[in-house]
């Protein structure tokens, strides 16, 4: 055998050019995601799901009215009164869409004021603490209207 031969796996294998560039750490043409959620997507989440993952939020007491557009010259009126709470937010469109406002107990007087056109339809949702809880529209409405000084 001839010393001077090279073995044979060092012939079979053919010389890989390298490339002239270097790849980058993101990958296009994916968009690049923002370290942290926005507002709008911080409101969006679920309840439950922001205090797993940021813990308890330090929001006072609240109460949410969410109501669906209806027919009326009152809905005008409705959506101008939702529209100066603490947090309003739209959500969906056309006959899906909900209007949403939260207000503290500073605010009674404003949400009793929307409650009184938008509380005589079955499809007004009153949330506590952004919760749907038992007896929101019999009890704790009526235990808010309390702290109206008269």
């Amino acid at each position: 055998m001839d010393k001077t031969a090279t073995p044979r796996h060092e012939r079979d294998v053919e010389e890989v050019p390298r490339p002239k560039y270097r790849l980058t750490e993101r990958f296009w043409p994916y968009v690049e995601l923002k370290d942290e959620p926005d507002e709008e997507e911080l409101v969006s989440i679920d309840p439950d799901l922001r205090t797993a993952l940021f813990g308890d939020p330090d929001l006072a007491f609240s109460i949410t009215l969410v109501f669906p557009a209806f027919k009326g010259e009152e809905y005008i009126r409705a959506v101008s009164i939702a529209r100066g709470a603490a947090e309003y937010r739209e959500m969906g469109t056309g006959q899906m869409l909900r209007h949403r406002a939260r207000y503290f107990p500073s605010d009674v007087i404003k949400l009793r004021e929307l409650f009184s056109i938008v509380g005589q339809f079955d499809e007004c949702d009153v949330l506590v603490d952004d919760r749907p809880v038992p007896y929101a529209r019999e009890l704790w409405l009526p235990l808010m209207w309390f702290l109206i000084s008269r």
